[in-house]
């Protein structure tokens, strides 16, 4: 027995915790926890060992005779029965064929008498006496094998009552082992206070904050506002308004990491990250990104996306009135809530320089997103590319927080926090005022870099290599004028200027041939390329930072394309292609920065 138990893992387990608890304070909690838990394992695995010695002896045992002794008899008999069946009906059909031969013979002419007759007599006989013996040995093996069976039969029921043994003992051995979980799980709740009801909200906030859906997080706590929106939004009010490049700035990994563990934990310990407004601005981006299902919903996402692209501003903003009055209840007082507070936030963009476009910009991922399509080979991280779309909605619900959300609101809800040095309530302005129409300059009236000069010393290297040159090469019989992409603007040192394509342009007037573009946005690059290594553009991406040449490129030969804000074009002008219809020229996801790409391109 000893030794049948110290072989379970369940004692290996106890011994493992028996070592541990040791080091301890006996007195402690987590002491009298761990020894408590020890001991449990050890009956467990006693409870264990004695299921697995009564199994064996009264079902397994029994059965394995049965396996290894009556059935091998009985399956024995059968296969001999059957050779002897197929050697007997063998054997009859030999003496049908002599019989009719001797028949035969006597009719061509031999006689009684005759040799072959009488050779083909005794034949006959001698098959008839082999067909009589094999006939009884078939008998015989018959009646044996009928009284295996018969036997069989007898004990059948006998046979059937061990498996009926073996779930009373599995029975017999769950309900012991529940019995004493129950008692020990009793006995720890009562001597930690715990007996009678489940574990208390501190202990389970963690598990209920980040990562579940708002409807769960809400009725479990029993609040209106979500705990980190609240207790972010308080914090930012307490001191971090006048914050620039707030919720645009990374925090500290490990800061970020103990705030969101102290919110889940103990929120009224919150103070000592009010001076640290950035990790406290990743805590709200962190808990809004971890929703299951975004802010704004995943039944709502096409709807908000068509509010968006309403050019007239009234029209617009009456959009975006009757989606959110869909949203869900809760979800429309949390975002009510959010957007009263980021509006708050962009008075002090002068400061900040958090614009309602750079807010929406930084916080639209995390906001709204579109749901999974399955076998959508070309989707990225919802977190890491957001549609520009996106930012339009957010952008706009920011400008209109106050007609969109109509009334005062006071931002500690709960009561929880301390008041903060800014008032707590925000006046509501005209309910009618219309959605401001936001200044974007358009692509073909933004102002360019002054053009700056061509530097002297690379125009004399250039006049200098042209009088050395006395030899004109060779021109091919028929030859071909190829030009770069007609970029908008060309790097002149640390400076860039506007460019026209007047070189290119000269030499197609003097040689009147169209020279053949082989670079962005022409598509003849990436077919050489597609023909060569078999590409699928449905499933490729283009990453880039021009619209008129990266992303029109992508367009003309399929390819989902993202624009990163790091280069040369900026967002504003994709907005204002996108207000246009130049859809060839808006790129379908945009990123801050490449560094964004990799967490959805890992996946």
């Amino acid at each position: 027995m000893d030794k049948r138990v110290k072989k379970l893992p369940l004692m290996a387990l106890s011994t493992t915790m028996a070592e541990s608890f040791k080091e301890l304070d006996p007195d402690s909690s987590m002491g009298k926890a761990l020894e408590m838990s020890c001991a449990i394992q050890n009956q467990l695995a006693r409870i264990l060992a004695e299921f697995e010695m009564t199994l064996e002896r009264d079902v397994l045992q029994p059965l394995s005779r049965l396996s290894e002794e009556e059935l091998p008899a009985i399956l024995k008999h059968k296969k001999s029965l059957q050779k002897l069946v197929s050697d007997w009906n063998t054997l009859k059909s030999r003496l049908s064929q002599a019989t009719k031969n001797s028949g035969s013979s006597q009719g061509l002419g031999g006689g009684p008498g005759s040799h072959s007759h009488t050779t083909m007599a005794n034949k006959v006989e001698t098959l008839k006496e082999e067909e009589e013996e094999l006939k009884r040995k078939v008998e015989q093996c018959r009646d044996e094998y009928l009284a295996d069976l018969y036997h069989f039969v007898t004990k059948e029921d006998s046979y059937a009552n061990y498996f009926i043994h073996l779930l009373e003992i599995q029975a017999d051995y769950h309900r012991r082992s529940l019995s004493s979980l129950d008692t020990a799980l009793a006995e720890l709740r009562e001597n930690h206070g715990q007996a009678d009801h489940s574990p208390s909200m501190a202990a389970t906030h963690f598990s209920r904050v980040y990562g579940v859906s708002l409807a769960t997080h809400l009725h479990e706590l029993g609040r209106e506002i979500a705990l980190p929106i609240e207790a972010c939004v308080m914090m930012l009010l307490s001191e971090g308004m006048k914050e620039e490049g707030l919720f645009r700035l990374a925090a500290g990994a490990s800061v970020l990491k103990r705030l969101k563990q102290t919110m889940a934990s103990d929120p009224h310990s919150l103070e000592e990250f009010c001076s640290d407004p950035h990790a406290v601005a990743g805590a709200l981006k962190s808990y809004l990104r971890e929703l299951p299902e975004p802010l704004m919903t995943f039944d709502l996402y096409d709807d908000w996306m068509r509010a968006a692209s309403l050019k007239e501003p009234g029209a617009r903003l009456q959009a975006l009135q009757e989606v959110c009055s869909r949203l869900p209840p809760e979800n429309l007082s949390n975002l009510r809530y959010l957007m009263k507070f980021l509006a708050r936030l962009a008075e002090e963009q002068e400061v900040n320089k958090m614009t309602p476009s750079n807010i929406a910009i930084v916080l639209g991922p995390n906001l709204l997103w579109p749901p999974e399509k399955e076998g959508d080979q070309a989707q990225l991280d919802a977190a890491s590319v957001s549609s520009i779309q996106v930012v339009g909605v957010v952008e706009a619900l920011i400008q209109s927080a106050d007609t969109l959300f109509p009334g005062d609101i006071n931002f500690n809800v709960s009561g929880l926090f301390s008041a903060v040095t800014l008032q707590d309530t925000v006046s509501d302005r005209l309910a009618s005022e219309e959605l401001p129409p936001t200044a974007v300059p358009t692509p073909t009236t933004t102002p360019a870099p002054a053009p700056a000069p061509v530097p002297a010393p690379a125009l004399a290297s250039a006049a200098t290599k042209e009088r050395t040159e006395s030899e004109v090469p060779p021109r091919p019989a028929s030859p071909k004028v190829t030009r770069s992409p007609p970029e908008t603007a060309a790097p002149v040192e640390d400076m860039a200027r506007r460019s026209t394509g007047s070189l290119a342009a000269a030499v197609e007037t003097a040689s009147g041939r169209q020279a053949l573009v082989v670079g962005k946005p022409s598509p003849y690059m990436f077919e050489c390329i597609t023909e060569n290594f078999s590409i699928d553009p449905a499933r490729t991406l283009m990453v880039g930072d021009r619209l008129e040449t990266d992303i029109l490129f992508g367009h003309r030969c399929g390819m989902t394309t993202v624009l990163t804000l790091t280069g040369v074009s900026r967002l504003e002008e994709a907005q204002a292609y996108l207000a246009a219809g130049q859809h060839d020229l808006v790129p379908h996801y945009y990123v801050e920065s490449v560094a964004d790409l990799t967490e959805g391109l890992e996946d």
